[in-house]
């Protein structure tokens, strides 16, 4: 059986409260797109959690949490609430996280910043967490995959690319990119390899 819980109120529905309960009658639990705009509220008998990345099913060892091809995650937010859940004893060896997920960068951030500020009145009140500018990438056929962030060689070779169009962009705009290439190079290796284990192709887990 198949059951989708979509919000149809802009938010604060309590998606995140019915995924938990229902989430015990079935053996995995996906989130199929969106990124750390989230926020998810979950209450059991170890406290209060909020989730802002992490599919609300993860509260259950049980139940296999997907991260789906339609998302944008930013590693460093990841890192947090794994983080943040094992230092409550919440397991996380549950999850998978889709190969073809696109991955934020701290230029997206930056760019997310520019664009909101060039609006004036027309801005959108964006969150300022990159997650527009990654789905553009994710059109515009130069976003990174997980699937290329666990391989470095295709990581180094799609980061090229991007960040030299990035860089002109910015640089016409009138601003410099407030990360270099090769810190990303060495923060994002560090994700992969942390992550690498959970990155999986995640249709076989949902077909």
């Amino acid at each position: 059986m198949l059951t989708a819980i979509v919000g149809v109120n802009w938010g604060d529905e309590g998606k995140g409260r019915m995924v938990d309960l229902l989430s015990q009658r079935y053996g995995v639990v996906a989130r199929y797109q969106g990124g750390n705009n989230a926020g998810h509220t979950v209450v059991n008998d170890k406290g209060k959690f909020i989730l802002n990345l992490l599919p609300s099913g993860i509260l259950r060892p049980e139940v296999v949490n997907v991260m789906g091809n339609g998302m944008v995650i930013d590693p460093s937010i990841l890192m947090e609430e794994l983080g943040e859940l094992t230092a409550r004893s919440v397991p996380v060896g549950n999850i998978s996280i889709s190969d073809r997920a696109h991955v934020i960068l701290p230029y997206h951030r930056q760019e997310d910043a520019i664009l909101e500020e060039l609006k004036g009145a027309l801005k959108a009140g964006t969150t300022g967490k990159g997650i527009g500018p990654c789905y553009a990438d994710k059109v515009s056929r130069i976003g990174i995959r997980f699937a290329d962030l666990i391989d470095p060689q295709a990581f180094k070779e799609k980061l090229d690319t991007a960040y030299a169009i990035k860089e002109a962009l910015f640089s016409s705009l009138g601003h410099d990119m407030n990360v270099s290439k090769q810190e990303i190079v060495r923060e994002y290796s560090e994700y992969a390899r942390i992550l690498a284990p959970y990155v999986t192709d995640t249709s076989y887990l949902i077909t």
